[in-house]
């Protein structure tokens, strides 16, 4: 883990987590859903956010290819694009958001009940 959700040193606030990962490494959609955007952002670089069932959406961050474009279905494990150093970053790395609507929601908290179902 290159940087946790929440309060950052010098105040910043991270919305997701920043999890350090070979370049091109295989990015896999979290959950099925419609991904609704599929571009590039000045900090994040290449962006994915992909909506799923009950509001939530999950955000995919310094991607170096994507390889689902807006408007696609992804199921849960499909391979949606490769670990990169886009964006404000220096090294590879995925930045992996999780939100309730608007509202972010620490990854940590979800992630090992995921792993578990």
């Amino acid at each position: 883990m290159l940087s946790g959700y929440g309060r950052q040193d010098g105040g910043s606030f991270n919305d997701g987590v920043n999890l350090a990962a070979a370049a091109g490494s295989v990015v896999k959609a979290a959950a099925d859903g419609t991904v609704t955007y599929a571009g590039r952002d000045e900090t994040y670089g290449n962006l994915m956010l992909v909506e799923h069932a009950n509001g939530w959406i999950t955000a995919y961050a310094h991607l170096e290819a994507m390889y689902a474009k807006s408007g696609d279905t992804v199921k849960q494990g499909a391979m949606i694009g490769r670990v990169g150093a886009t964006g404000k970053v220096k090294e590879p790395q995925l930045h992996f958001e999780l939100r309730q609507g608007k509202q972010p929601v620490d990854p940590m908290l979800l992630m090992p009940k995921l792993a578990a179902s």
